[in-house]
């Protein structure tokens, strides 16, 4: 409700309406694989990397302070290593290909 009232007042809501209305009405893809594999999938694949090393870990080191930072730098690697093997892959499929088309504003 507070919105409507400022937007009331700006010298610019027709065109943020317009913006809105466009974005809205976008016709393309779903993005929702892409949004799932770069978000979700490293924090998935974080916590059971976590929660792997912590069990192989505990039978490797006796010190628990000691065991808990070697279960999370590995975790650590092993998401970074996810996360270049997932870029390479996207380079290879020309999905992270810039466009020639677009403009930097």
């Amino acid at each position: 409700m507070v919105n409507e009232k400022f937007c009331q007042s700006c010298a610019q809501k027709d065109t943020c309406r317009d913006t809105y209305e466009k974005t809205g009405d976008a016709k393309g893809p779903s993005v929702i694989w892409r949004v799932l594999i770069a978000f979700l999938l490293p924090i998935v694949v974080f916590i059971a990397s976590l929660a792997a090393f912590e069990k192989i870990s505990a039978q490797l080191i006796n010190t628990k302070e000691l065991r808990t930072i070697a279960s999370f730098a590995l975790a650590l690697v092993v998401t970074f290593l996810l996360i270049l093997i997932t870029k390479a892959v996207n380079r290879h499929l020309g999905k992270d290909k810039p466009d020639n088309n677009q403009t930097i504003d």
